[in-house]
């Protein structure tokens, strides 16, 4: 999704010349359609992201909007306080810009696994939250809310060829959009990994399984979500991210304050990872995230196991 956005984002800055890209020294060989067309707009600030988001703020308070980038863990839990006393404290509008959410940097081990960015920043009131699935979504997720008031958190994924079959690119802030239908189980799912939850919905109906896929883009869509949690016994979330904080806390938040009676098995990295390296499918792989665990995960929360 990296190109995406700074092919999106380049066409926005011949838009409005409000708007700026900073980056944590990185996005080599992706931000070029950006940097080389609007180099008076493109700033790195270095192996310095509590830095980049304190300018960031000043930027914005000075009538700026700028987006800063950076690997998950970089662009979110360093300059957290940075984030949370700046653009957040004050409702400016800039745009914290991330790479590589959930296990995308396998080899890279845990110092760069994005497993808890979403779970920090939903503790903040006032901050927009938006993960695309797949490229096409990137590009119409960022056209549709970069001028939004207050800041904004956009979790980007690595791959800048995936397709989201049934999706084409739609997204509405206020909706989940609907992959496959079905009415046995709800499966909910965050971002990219709507594609295991999709694939794993094909493996359940091999079973005789009629499992509904949803694709959660943005936590702006609780009474959509509530609506559809409120048509099923059993639902599922999945998520490259902790079980914690995330997705599943977010839905079984819903469900407890909703009074729903559903219930809700949720399926993400439950344990700390203990240096065991690899790529992204053998990590979810091991973290029951690939879609035959998903599937075999659905069964037994249907058979109440």
């Amino acid at each position: 999704m990296r190109r995406a956005f700074a092919e999106t984002l380049s066409e926005l800055t011949r838009q409005d010349p409000r708007v700026l890209l900073m980056s944590g020294d990185l996005g080599f060989m992706a931000l070029e359609p950006f940097s080389e067309a609007h180099p008076g707009r493109f700033f790195n600030a270095g192996v310095a992201e509590q830095n980049m988001a304190g300018m960031a703020t000043g930027l914005a308070e000075a009538g700026y909007i700028p987006f800063i980038y950076s690997i998950v863990t970089f662009a979110v839990l360093r300059p957290f306080e940075f984030l949370r006393n700046g653009p957040i404290a004050h409702r400016l509008p800039v745009r914290i810009v991330s790479v590589g959410g959930g296990l995308e940097y396998g080899h890279n081990g845990i110092s760069h696994y994005g497993l808890e960015d979403i779970g920090v920043l939903r503790t903040q009131p006032g901050i927009t939250i938006i993960c695309p699935c797949d490229p096409a979504q990137a590009r119409t997720a960022i056209r549709e809310t970069w001028n939004l008031p207050g800041p904004i958190y956009y979790r980007l994924g690595k791959d800048d060829r995936a397709v989201m079959p049934g999706l084409e690119g739609k997204f509405a802030l206020g909706q989940a959009a609907t992959l496959r239908g079905g009415n046995d189980i709800l499966l909910l799912a965050l971002g990219p990994a709507a594609h295991e939850a999709l694939e794993a919905a094909a493996l359940l109906a091999g079973n005789g399984v009629s499992a509904k896929v949803l694709a959660v883009s943005s936590f702006e869509c609780a009474n959509h979500i509530t609506a559809e949690l409120a048509r099923f016994r059993y639902v599922v979330t999945v998520e490259a991210h902790y079980t914690t904080g995330g997705l599943g806390s977010w839905v079984s938040e819903l469900v407890a304050e909703n009074g729903i009676p559903c219930k809700v098995t949720r399926c993400g990295v439950r344990t700390l990872p203990d240096g065991t390296s690899g790529s992204q499918a053998f990590l979810h792989e091991r973290h029951g995230l690939s879609a035959s665990k998903l599937a075999g995960t659905a069964i037994a929360a249907l058979n109440g196991a």
